[in-house]
């Protein structure tokens, strides 16, 4: 069996080489990756080389870009951070444990963004300023969180904090969308039915009307010219949406309609509450993980103020922000706004007071993940029997506006 040589870092950093038997390189990588070690280098033994050439295949090698379609997923961010905050915790050096998962990385766009990075990490750059030039893979929370973590020779420590912070913020967002699958799989679907109804199946009951002659009630004329409007401008309904979608685009390009829309969400009954927990649980995350990672408090809050996505709690943290700038407190502005609980602004004003108010932002947040997981379960709850009343209602309205001309009909003939 062929013999292989090779050079890796164990858990602690330190360099190890070694040999191993296997039938070929791949199963040797595999090997040595049981064996809980970072391949680096990798070559046939001498015995091996009058067969054929030695091969690197465990060492770096510099990959190129490829083309790829959409940013990056931020699934594949967490995973990078969690790996890398693994590496660097293990001791490896920044550029070696940048260069191990760009290798095994797959074409994507956070692939071509971390070729650019080592780039510059190996020219010179921190790893900060090297990620600061990829604003769609690396946002602002992202860079400012490294760049402390370089500063205070705590990088290790700030990217373990990151990787929970991301991971804590893929979760409450993967249980958000999770649970609003069911319905509108179940509203499509219902929706689907009634145009193939009014398409397909009205219009031969019209024609049977029509062949005998029948006077039609109000409520069956109705549904016959909303199935004759249906088939004949069918290609009509699909815009009906995008038409409310670009509207909506039109109204937030302006400052005073992007904060309207967003008052009114916060308005809607049941869905604004979940809207405003998640922001809450969100933005109050990233500040106590800013806080904590030692990144200055007015930075933390314009990052936060950048990253809330909604107009009326950026106007919020902005009046925080002025506040902290003029030397007062975080928990007055956040109480005058009436959009939190009274809950946060007490607990922050504790924070505060004590000097740990980047535990008393993370409890919170904790807090708010579960009132966010609690109420989108209420919601689903809820919906179940309003679609079943809903979608009952207009298929009994349907069928009650078709049967009354035949019971007329039917009258006729019995007398």
């Amino acid at each position: 069996m062929p013999t292989f040589k090779f050079e890796a870092m164990d858990t602690s950093g330190d360099e190890v080489k070694d040999e191993i038997e296997a039938t070929n390189e791949e199963e040797a990588q595999q090997k040595i990756k049981q064996m809980g070690y970072f391949v680096t280098k990798l070559t046939a033994s001498a015995a091996q080389k009058g067969k054929k050439k030695k091969k690197k295949t465990g060492g770096y090698k510099k990959s190129k870009k490829t083309f790829v379609i959409g940013g990056v997923k931020s699934k594949q961010l967490v995973l990078f951070t969690r790996q890398f905050s693994i590496l660097q915790d293990a001791g490896l050096p920044v550029l070696r444990g940048l260069r191990i998962l760009e290798n095994q990385m797959k074409p994507s766009a956070l692939k071509n963004a971390l070729i650019d990075v080592v780039e510059d990490v190996e020219s010179g750059s921190t790893l900060s300023e090297a990620m600061a030039r990829h604003p769609r893979a690396f946002d602002r929370l992202y860079v400012n969180m490294v760049k402390a973590g370089e500063a205070g020779g705590a990088l290790e420590v700030i990217m373990q904090r990151l990787a929970e912070f991301k991971e804590k913020s893929q979760t409450l967002k993967r249980k958000v969308i999770g649970a609003m699958v069911y319905p509108v799989v179940v509203i499509t679907a219902a929706v689907g039915i009634l145009i193939f109804i009014m398409v397909a199946i009205i219009p031969k009951f019209e024609k049977i009307f029509r062949e005998f002659g029948l006077k039609l009630p109000a409520l069956t004329q109705f549904l016959i010219d909303v199935s004759m409007w249906c088939a004949s401008y069918w290609w009509s309904l699909p815009l009906v949406p995008l038409g409310i979608w670009l509207l909506l685009k039109l109204i937030r390009l302006s400052r005073a309609g992007n904060y309207a829309l967003d008052r009114m969400l916060l308005w809607t009954p049941i869905l604004g509450k979940i809207v405003e927990k998640t922001i809450v649980a969100r933005t109050v995350r990233t500040l106590g993980t800013l806080i904590s990672s030692g990144v200055p408090i007015l930075e933390s809050l314009a990052i936060v103020r950048e990253t809330a996505s909604n107009a009326v709690f950026e106007r919020m943290y902005q009046r925080v922000y002025e506040s902290i700038r003029e030397g007062d407190t975080i928990a007055d502005p956040l109480r005058e706004s009436r959009l939190v609980d009274d809950m946060v602004s007490n607990m922050v004003e504790v924070g505060e007071e004590t000097g740990d108010l980047d535990t008393m932002l993370n409890k919170i947040a904790d807090f708010y993940d579960e009132e966010v997981d609690t109420a989108v379960k209420s919601l689903i709850s809820l919906l179940e029997p309003i679609m079943i009343i809903v979608l009952g209602g207009i298929i009994g309205t349907i069928v009650i506006a078709l049967f009354m001309p035949m019971l007329g009909l039917l009258e006729g003939l019995s007398k």
